[in-house]
């Protein structure tokens, strides 16, 4: 599965809502990307890429 960059977008404004409109602090950010970032480097990395490639789709159709 490629991450394509609406993807990436709509993620991105989501984390600016919550930053901007729910009190997200920049550290509730870094800890979420550091998070995602060693979770990649797990054995369950390839079953979130193909939930996630599941769920986009569903949305296709």
């Amino acid at each position: 599965m490629t991450v394509t960059v609406p993807l990436v977008a709509v993620l991105g404004v989501g984390v600016w809502f919550l930053w901007r409109y729910l009190g997200l602090r920049v550290w509730h950010i870094a800890v979420c990307l550091l998070f995602g970032f060693f979770l990649a480097a797990t054995d369950a990395a390839p079953e979130i890429r193909r939930v996630v490639a599941a769920l986009l789709t569903l949305t296709q159709h």
